[in-house]
């Protein structure tokens, strides 16, 4: 990939907005079967060992800190209990994603290095979903948590992660590089990398 390429996967309205997790991602689930847990869990180790990061079993202050919220309506979110510590605004949240007809949202908190410290995904259940291969789609949404990514990014292809997404995901990681930058130069250290 050229430097151009690679700063067109994290091209924000904004401007270039990268941002990787500085902790230990630890994921828990709502709203899925036990046998799409299974999917949900393996996708989302499959991610984090392309990227050479890590998991935990728990975060010392947020407990789990990518959630996934899995749901048919929005108008569920409002009856998860304590949902309103996380997001204030649910109520409000949910109906405006509702109004204009979202299948997903994703929510990222940073720490004071602007590292992720804290995914949320919410993901609509439609029949399009529905039909689609789990494996696929928790692949896509396990991807887009692990680093900030444009959205309109296109990062599986062909039942995988597209070799050139993998290789920006490992590059992305390398330690040398900052958790957090908001520069296209950083581009540049990301091309040189893969």
């Amino acid at each position: 990939m050229t430097p151009a390429e690679v700063e067109s996967l994290f091209r924000h309205p904004e401007g270039y907005r990268f941002a990787r997790w500085g902790r230990p991602v630890v994921p828990v689930a709502f709203g899925v079967s036990d046998e799409t847990l299974r999917v949900v869990k393996g996708a989302v180790e499959a991610v984090v060992a392309t990227a050479g990061h890590k998991m935990a079993d728990h975060d010392p202050e947020l407990g789990a800190n990518l959630m996934m919220f899995f749901f048919r309506d929005w108008s569920e979110l409002t009856e998860v209990p304590n949902l309103e510590r996380l997001i204030p605004d649910i109520v409000s949240f949910a109906k405006g994603q509702a109004k204009i007809g979202a299948g997903v949202a994703r929510i990222f908190r940073f720490d004071d290095d602007g590292a992720i410290k804290l995914s949320i995904l919410f993901l609509r259940v439609d029949e399009a979903v529905a039909e689609s291969s789990a494996h696929l789609v928790m692949l896509d949404q396990a991807a887009r948590s692990i680093l900030t990514w444009q959205p309109e990014a296109v990062l599986v292809e062909g039942g995988a992660l597209r070799p050139d997404v993998a290789s920006v995901l490992k590059a992305a990681y390398d330690p040398v590089l900052p958790a957090a930058a908001n520069d296209n130069s950083h581009a540049l250290r990301l091309a040189a990398r893969l």
